[in-house]
């Protein structure tokens, strides 16, 4: 397993490089690249080349496969994804994200990552490009075309369900919650929010 450590600026670069090989991936499907957003089962430190990239307890970033490499399983749903991943614990389940709840390190990480990949491969920063694994199983970019979409999962957010990703966080900056918060929030919709923030505060340094 290629296991590499990368900065922030790291993962721009290479999406800058990969860019050209995932839009003609995603094309061939009439499709364009997405990020999908996932929390891996197994603990803080286990690194996991399902992802191509993986961010660890204390917010290290690396890098396991190649950008412009379609990532396994994901992809079957569209190919040119690139998958994230918090590392995680093994119980998380319908209830939450297990006894080790993304750290704030992870969160803040992951949206700074999403920021630089999306950059590098001109992508917008919204639910139709950026969703997390739940997010993608109830088709809520809308689609339902080939590569199929999670047949089992498809009612993420109805009654009896059980949904083990990020539509939970339990750090302090990030309560635990569920999908039916009161307010809408969910786990997408934080890291949407501070990916954009982290964009666009970019952006301002650059002027």
């Amino acid at each position: 397993m290629m296991k590499q450590a990368v900065t922030i600026k790291d993962l721009e670069q290479l999406a800058n490089e990969a860019r050209e090989s995932i839009w003609a991936q995603a094309g061939q499907y009439g499709r364009e690249p997405k990020i999908y957003l996932h929390w891996s089962a197994g603990h803080y430190d286990q690194v996991s080349d399902h992802y191509h990239v993986n961010i660890t307890g204390g917010g290290e970033v690396y890098l396991t496969l190649p950008l412009d490499v379609p990532g396994q399983g994901t992809w079957k749903r569209n190919t040119g994804a690139i998958n994230l991943a918090i590392d995680g614990c093994f119980d998380a389940g319908s209830n939450g994200l297990g006894t080790e709840p993304p750290t704030a390190a992870q969160i803040e990480n992951m949206a700074q990552v999403i920021a630089a990949i999306a950059n590098g491969l001109w992508l917008t920063i919204d639910k139709a490009h950026v969703m997390t694994h739940g997010e993608a199983a109830n088709n809520e970019d809308g689609y339902y075309g080939a590569h199929q979409p999670y047949a089992w999962w498809n009612d993420s957010y109805g009654d009896g369900d059980t949904r083990g990703d990020l539509e939970y966080l339990g750090t302090d900056e990030s309560p635990v919650y569920n999908p039916y918060a009161t307010d809408g929030t969910r786990g997408g919709d934080v890291l949407r929010g501070k990916a954009n923030w982290y964009a666009n505060s970019w952006k301002g340094e650059q002027a």
